[in-house]
């Protein structure tokens, strides 16, 4: 018969991962992203200097609404011409790039951290996010960690991508499956 352990969260140890900067800048950064992104607060150009304030590459004619989430400015780099819809959570643990002329649609969550279920002590895993250029995450997708959306892939309402997401293509499910190809009319 066959021996199961249990979970056991007492022995859950995230002490390796460095990525979330010192106690007093992640604090400051709560405080920032709470008041000036997780809030109604409407002006764009002071979004992206704090941004950038914190570490975050930032290029230009970026769209950030209000009610984004991001975890670490730090381990953001955002291109030219990029929209990033209301209530989006940018939960990067990990890097995530996302290339020029990209859209993160409403409520959509990029997640560099996950979870490994099959450990006692339910281990830390984390991965980057690479968004390339003109992809479209839509409205209440969800990117995994180590994912790549290819560039110009779109990624459906509500689907969930596990695994990179070919060039010129579109998703849809979960987890997203490709179901045609994208094509671009003038």
């Amino acid at each position: 018969m066959e021996t199961r352990l249990k979970t056991d969260l007492s022995k859950y140890n995230n002490d390796w991962y460095k990525k979330g900067g010192n106690p007093f800048k992640r604090l400051l950064w709560y405080i920032i992203n709470a008041t000036f992104f997780n809030s109604p607060f409407p002006i764009i150009s002071v979004k992206c200097f704090l941004l950038k304030m914190f570490g975050a590459r930032i290029g230009k004619h970026v769209v950030i609404k209000p009610y984004v989430n991001i975890k670490y400015p730090w381990n953001l780099s955002v291109g030219n011409y990029v929209w990033i819809g209301e209530r989006v959570w940018i939960d990067n643990l990990g890097f995530v790039v996302i290339h020029d002329n990209s859209c993160v649609s409403q409520g959509a969550m990029l997640l560099c951290g996950n979870h490994h279920y099959k450990k006692s002590a339910f281990d830390l895993i984390v991965g980057n996010i690479t968004i390339e250029e003109g992809a479209w995450v839509g409205a209440q997708a969800v990117v995994c960690p180590g994912v790549k959306v290819g560039s110009h892939a779109v990624l459906t309402v509500n689907s969930v991508a596990t695994t990179h997401l070919l060039p010129w293509s579109i998703y849809q499910g979960n987890p997203a499956v490709k179901i045609k190809d994208r094509i671009i009319k003038s």
